[in-house]
């Protein structure tokens, strides 16, 4: 049975800072296996970063995502430098210098197909690395060369 909130109470339950966000899981694990290396929490409109370091370059590059709506979505991606082939692709998001010579690409604003995407973490020269806050895993670390599934589930696009 599906009962209607009227307009006054819905509005009182939408700006009530109180009440908690709707949060999504950020699940990384094992393709092979199912096993769990890393679960966190993602409240609606909190975001995840994926980092590396460029196998040719070194330096660190990231991706980020952002939990809109229950759904995973490329946000923003960071490059420090325009070598070995990294490049912003007009009409993608919108390039920002980083001030340090290098670039964010910002307003990606890409769902992810189905919330989740496979990675094959690197060694640990690339070390593949989950942020959420001040929390980093490091996939490397727990599954070089192995492929990891990373997904968010539980929010409304779930």
């Amino acid at each position: 049975m599906t009962r209607r909130v009227g307009g006054a109470l819905l509005a009182l339950l939408l700006s009530n800072p109180t009440l908690p966000a709707s949060a999504g899981t950020l699940i990384a694990a094992r393709v092979d296996g199912g096993e769990v290396l890393a679960r966190f929490e993602v409240d609606e409109g909190a975001g995840w970063c994926v980092l590396w370091r460029h196998s040719v370059q070194g330096f660190e590059v990231e991706d980020c995502y952002v939990n809109r709506a229950g759904r995973m979505v490329l946000d923003r991606s960071h490059l420090p430098d325009f070598a070995a082939g990294l490049d912003h692709i007009p009409g993608r998001g919108v390039q920002v210098s980083d001030g340090q010579g290098g670039y964010w690409i910002e307003d990606l604003d890409e769902p992810v197909p189905g919330d989740a995407y496979v990675l094959r973490p690197g060694s640990m020269a690339v070390d593949h690395r989950l942020r959420v806050g001040d929390r980093v895993v490091s996939l490397s670390a727990l599954a070089e060369h192995e492929r990891v599934r990373i997904s968010l589930a539980g929010g409304e696009g779930s």
